[in-house]
Order: C-alpha cells, then structure tokens, then sequence
C-alpha cells in the first residue's frame, strides 16, 4: 500500500525542478565550505612571523615635524591616558612598552687583533612580544651577564657597509655570538663594565633589546633621573590592514614604523574576500531553498485533489509528507557528500602551492562539520516547511 501511495503522489514530481534544486544547494554549499577550507589553510602562514601576511605587530610613535624639540619642549611619550586608550581599540590584541635606558651605554669589541668601541642605546619591551626567545634571555645581578637581541638589519648594515669599506671580517649570527664584547653602563656618578653576549636577531624589532631585569636594575643604579614614560609602543593587531588603524594613527598623530600597515592589507584583503565569497555561497544556498520550497508547493497544487482523496482514506498529514521528506533527505545527502567531495579535490589541488610555502593544509574536519551543521539546518527546515504545507492542504 506504501508503494501505491508513492507511485501515486511522485507523478507529477517534476525531476527538472529537483534537479535544479540539487545544482544550486551543491553550488552553494561548495562555495561555502571551499572558502572555509581555503581561508583556513592560507591564513595558517599567520603563525610565521616572517611571512607578508603574518599577525602584525606594529611599533608606533608620534610624528616629530618640523625642527621638533629644537624649538621647544615636545613631548614625544606615551602618557597611560594615551596606552588605555590604544588598548581599547577593537583592532588591538595588546600592547608592550618599550622602555628606554636612562643612563650611558658604550660597548668594546675586539676582532682580528682590532679593538672597536662605540657609544650604545639599550630598550626593552615585554619577553612576549619577541620573535625570538634564546634561553639564555635573562639576568642575575650576581652574575651580571647582559644579552643582547639585535635587529637583523643592523648585522646586514655591518657585513654589507661597515665591515666591507673597513676591511673587517664580516660575520654571521652564529659567529656573531661568540665574539667577546664588553658593554659600560654610567651614569649618577657610577660607572660598571659588564660582560655582553648577542643572543639572537629579531626581524621584528628594529632596536638592541636586553632583558626587562637588566633594565629595572641598570635604571635604578645608574638613572640620574627617574625613567621617563614610554616613546615606542608595540601593538600585536588583531585586523592587519584594516583601514580604521590607519585613521586612528593618523587622527592621533602617531606613525608606524617601516611598511607592516602595509603588509598587513594582504590579510585584511584575504578576510573580506572570504567574507564575500562565503555570503554569496549562502545567498546561492537560500536560493536553492526557496526553488524547493517552490516545486513542494507546486507539487502540492497538482496533488490537491489526490491529498484529499488519502484523507478520506485515512492517511494523516505526516504519512503522506514523510515521502516528501525522505525524498528531500536523501538529496541533502548527495548534496552534501558531493560538496564534501570538492572540498577535498580542491584542498590537494592547492596543496601543492602551498607546500612551496613550507605550509601544509590544515584539517578538513572543521569545514565537514560545518557543512553537516549547515545541511542539517537545511534540511530541518525543509521537513518543517513540507509538514507544514501539507497540514494546510490537508485542511483545505
């Protein structure tokens, strides 16, 4: 009897009609999860702090115009007024200090029977805000040993200009390392050498870093006055690019230094053409809901005459929709499998530009279950929106 009563209500089923809403549901959904997985994969290069489209950290300071301090007092800090403020910012993950050293620095090298020495500035900023982090990045007063982090420009200026124009033996990081230096702090009538070792080379910070410890105590025995407030911020953005940081710099007379603003649109770019292509992947989606909704309703029309008739034999709304249901189930299921299916061709597809990149694509676990999640919904709703119309019908 089951059988007789679908062969009765799928005659006048137009196949044209569900196919169409197959394609679009499939094109749809492919669209959405594809962006997912391709979004997902690409911005992984995030966690690489060296690549064009890495999590900035962006160092700002106020512009100095004009003849800037030689006319006048020109406050060039940050008060704590001004840090709250930046921290507020919905573009802002944090934010580190750079504290500047309040006494003399001068350090003494002596390479290849040649002694060089040369006046210094030290700072210092919160440990997590590195690139880099040697193990030996701390200091004991009792056994004063400073590390030195460099910025790798400045090691690139000393083989490339300096050392070449000087006939000076050109290093590298890990030579660099090992060459004896000598750094004296003075300051408040006091003057200490110390013992100095370069530790490492950081491509994000453009100064010479020592440990927040050294800072404090160097401070505190040689500063002649107290430490001023903060001239440098570092900031790790949480929306490079976005053109609103750029705004709040401008409107508040900060700059950033070298491009990374700049760099960072490449990511922003990325997010809001993911964004798109995953909105037009849902307006294709909801498209295909109504065309089904609409060949339900016309097939319904058709069938009115043939509803009553089961009516009047006993069969209750939810008989007769059940078929409808299974039918609009079990293309949710191709739609979905097919769709599963072309995000996995074409996450091995550009698999191979990505691996060129030292990347590897991430798991496609997380645009599956969004998927699931998505036909689901679908797919509960279209139950409801049948059941629904058929009551009416059945009412009729």
């Amino acid at each position: 009897m089951k059988d007789i009563v679908w062969r009765l209500l799928k005659r006048n089923i137009s196949a044209g009609q569900l196919i169409g809403y197959a394609v679009a549901n499939f094109v749809g959904l492919s669209i959405v999860l594809t962006a997912i997985q391709f979004y997902r994969d690409v911005t992984a290069v995030w966690d690489d702090d060296d690549s064009f489209i890495s999590r900035d950290y962006m160092i700002i300071s106020r512009k100095v115009e004009g003849l800037g301090s030689l006319t006048g007092k020109s406050d060039a800090t940050f008060s704590d007024a001004d840090i709250t403020e930046i921290e507020s910012q919905p573009w802002v993950r944090r934010v580190g200090e750079f504290t500047a050293s309040s006494f003399n620095v001068a350090a003494s090298v002596e390479m290849g029977g040649r002694g060089m020495s040369t006046a210094l500035f030290f700072e210092s900023i919160p440990s997590e805000f590195f690139d880099v982090m040697p193990s030996e990045w701390d200091f004991d007063p009792a056994d004063p040993v400073v590390p030195i982090i460099l910025s790798k420009d400045y090691l690139s200026l000393y083989n490339f200009g300096f050392a070449s124009s000087r006939g000076l033996p050109q290093l590298s990081e890990a030579m660099i390392g090992m060459v004896p230096l000598k750094v004296s702090v003075s300051g408040n009538g006091r003057q200490q050498w110390l013992p100095a070792r370069i530790v490492g080379f950081s491509s994000r910070l453009n100064t010479i870093a020592v440990p927040e410890q050294f800072m404090e105590w160097a401070n505190e025995r040689f500063a002649e006055e107290p430490v001023s407030p903060p001239s440098r911020l570092i900031i790790e953005v949480s929306r490079p690019g976005d053109p609103v940081i750029k705004e709040f710099l401008q409107s508040h007379g900060y700059e950033s230094a070298g491009d990374k603003a700049d760099n960072g649109k490449a990511a922003y770019f990325l997010s809001v053409v993911t964004a798109v292509v995953i909105v037009v992947g849902a307006i294709i989606s909801l498209l295909s809901f109504f065309i089904l909704m609409l060949s339900i309703y016309l097939l319904l029309q058709k069938n009115r005459t043939k509803l009553h008739d089961l009516m009047l034999l006993g069969y209750s709304p939810g008989m007769v929709s059940s078929r409808y249901c299974r039918m609009v189930v079990a293309i949710n299921i191709v739609v979905l499998v097919a769709a599963i299916a072309v995000v996995l061709v074409g996450r091995h597809l550009w698999g191979g530009a990505l691996s060129s990149l030292g990347l590897s694509s991430t798991s496609p676990w997380p645009a599956i279950v969004t998927g699931l999640a998505i036909m689901l919904l679908i797919t509960v709703v279209n139950i409801i929106s049948i059941r629904r119309t058929m009551m009416r019908y059945f009412k009729g």
